[in-house]
């Protein structure tokens, strides 16, 4: 059989088969594992600030900013990345993205000052982990699912948590035990075991397995290879950023990921360390927030199939403000009930808004929606690395935390205002109110 026989073959509707489950849930499943597999470093930054400041005499401030520099990479990656995949495939883009993960994570080991911190776990690592990022998860949500797209974003979401839930308790346990060298290690191999799944199951799109996408009453061809991968990236930007949405999407984004990935994963531990918490008793904290994250995150998909968007925007963010309101309350030396409220409520918000906010770009721009995303996450990071940057700076200056949490808090209340400005016309469009 000739290639281009082959090819018209791949691309015909598929028969009638008995099979039960939707080969979606199955790429669903591998994706899944994937993001658990790469959020190993995603649980480090916080672990490692304090033996870093031991061991190297570097202020918080200058690994702060290698945290920050790894949490922009993050973000601005992503719309490329989103875009290379288009070009090259979903599984070339995520197999060499982990093992570029695996790469910066390792050389960390042998590193003696802080420009290679910047160079390995900023730079390497933030290109990584940006390829990596909730584009990746977007993009198999919109080839692969036409229902219940709501639900597949806010499982996949919470992957990440689910990976930061396994990976928080052993990394802590290892930096304890023996130093932060085997947990740079053990995040490098984590990244490596997850290639082999990516390689031999993370079909690119339906029509490469003769089927639909889940919910489709059609069949979808397999588009063309689009080439350009950055210019288009830059091109949809410049397209965007001339829409009212586009900027309050990003602005509330921003504000998430500084809330969240820039404040408290990466200065909580720290944070509760100087209430004289054990750093394993702060790290488990942590990891618990994972645990709801996923039942929160999931619980927001299913709600972004059946309420408007912009309003669960506005409620997460509201929430998630107030209780970093009382969070200087609550730090303290060992664990208590109301630390443990604080853990649950804010593990239930952490990244709810992920589902709306792609609900959102995907009903404004439509096919270019991912890489639209990948931008508004792009906004995400780059809120976050502000944050894990200054929130390190702020220690240095004021010897605690406080200000940061605050500070954090009233942004939030912006959000919220910010997301209820967005209002959506007949027809599913979204405008600026």
């Amino acid at each position: 059989m000739t290639q281009t026989t082959e090819a018209a073959a791949v691309q015909q509707p598929p028969k009638p088969t008995r099979a039960r489950v939707h080969r979606a849930w199955f790429v669903a499943a591998v994706t899944f594992v994937t993001i658990i597999g790469a959020a190993a470093f995603r649980s480090v930054p916080g672990l490692l600030i304090d033996p870093l400041h031991v061991e190297f005499d570097w202020s918080r401030g200058t690994i702060g900013a290698a945290v920050s520099v790894n949490l922009a990479l993050y973000g601005l990656t992503a719309p490329f990345a989103a875009a290379l995949m288009d070009r090259f495939g979903i599984r070339r883009v995520v197999a060499v993205a982990l093992t570029v993960i695996a790469a910066g994570s390792l050389l960390t080991v042998w590193m003696t000052a802080a420009w290679q911190l910047m160079l390995c776990w900023g730079l390497l690592v933030g290109l990584g982990s940006g390829s990596m990022a909730l584009a990746f998860a977007a993009t198999v949500t919109n080839r692969w699912f036409t229902a219940r797209r709501g639900l597949v974003s806010g499982i996949l979401t919470a992957a990440s948590a689910s990976g930061q839930l396994i990976f928080l308790p052993l990394l802590s346990w290892i930096i304890d035990r023996y130093d932060w060298r085997p947990a740079a290690v053990t995040v490098a191999l984590a990244a490596l075991a997850v290639v082999p799944f990516v390689w031999l199951l993370l079909h690119d799109h339906p029509a490469d397995v003769g089927q639909k996408p889940y919910g489709a009453a059609e069949f979808v061809p397999k588009p063309p290879p689009v080439p350009g991968a950055a210019r288009r990236a830059v091109t949809v930007l410049l397209s965007a950023v001339r829409t009212g949405p586009f900027w309050l999407l990003a602005g509330t984004f921003a504000i998430c990921g500084a809330s969240t990935n820039g404040l408290i994963q990466t200065h909580f531990i720290p944070a509760a360390h100087d209430h004289h918490m054990p750093v394993q008793a702060a790290a488990s904290l942590l990891a618990v927030i994972g645990v709801f994250d996923v039942v929160g995150t999931i619980a927001s998909g299913w709600f972004t199939d059946r309420f408007e968007p912009r309003r669960l925007l506005a409620v997460y963010y509201a929430l998630r403000g107030v209780s970093l309101l009382f969070l200087p309350l609550l730090l303290g030396p060992a664990v208590h009930p109301p630390m443990i409220f604080f853990i649950v409520f804010y593990g239930l918000d952490w990244v709810a808004t992920v589902p709306p906010t792609l609900a959102l770009c995907r009903e404004q721009y439509g096919e270019d929606s991912a890489i639209v995303f990948g931008w508004v996450l792009a906004s995400h990071q780059v809120g976050a690395a502000v944050v894990a940057f200054l929130g390190g700076v702020a220690r240095d200056a004021f010897g605690s935390y406080d200000v940061v949490w605050y500070a954090s808090g009233a942004l939030c209340a912006a959000a919220a205002l910010m997301a209820l400005v967005i209002r959506r016309r007949a027809g599913g469009e979204v405008a600026v109110a």
